[in-house]
């Protein structure tokens, strides 16, 4: 693991940007995304949404540096915290917004702003807004992975058809494949 981003998620815990659990924990976890979502092609376009203190967007970053991240948050604190953790990781492919998640599907929408084909979210906000955030966000075919409770399935059958997407669990998160 990167030495800097594990003291940079650390700082972010000391600041109250997520839970008490073991940062490696919170690293491993934020891993799951990048295994769900394999390879990726140069250039891809991901979005975080409410990316709090880093996590899984941080670690995406870095893992993908061949792709463009958006970090978004409506919190200027977590924010401005994320701008300085992206320079001082270096990671020339990433942008951080501060603004909400309705507003940057508005601007999809209108093609103000172009589409993602990835979009992913960790305690982003209940199961359909955040499926229905991330839906609004995608450019055609794209995929959006999501974390899961250890157990139970939270996902509105319905919802799912609703939107076009097919779904897997793959470990701690949940896929959706939109075609």
């Amino acid at each position: 693991m990167n030495e800097t981003l594990l003291e940079t998620l650390r700082l972010a815990q000391r600041l109250g940007f997520f839970g008490a659990a073991p940062i490696e924990a919170a690293v491993e976890h934020a891993h799951a995304y990048v295994t769900a979502l394999g390879e990726l092609r140069p250039r891809s376009r991901i979005v975080d949404l409410g990316s709090g203190g880093g996590l899984p967007g941080l670690v995406l970053a870095e893992a993908f540096p061949d792709c463009s991240v958006l970090l978004i948050d409506r919190r200027t604190k977590r924010t401005d915290f994320l701008e300085r953790a992206v320079r001082r990781l270096g990671l020339e492919n990433t942008r951080v917004r501060a603004g909400d998640v309705d507003d940057l599907a508005r601007e999809v929408r209108q093609g103000a702003q172009a589409g993602f084909s990835v979009v992913t979210a960790r305690g982003f906000g209940p199961p359909e807004l955040t499926l229905r955030s991330a839906a609004a966000l995608l450019a055609g075919p794209g995929v959006v992975v999501i974390s899961e409770p250890p157990s139970g399935d939270r996902w509105d059958p319905e919802l799912v058809a609703e939107l076009g997407f097919s779904t897997e669990r793959a470990g701690s998160v949940r896929v959706f494949h939109h075609p």
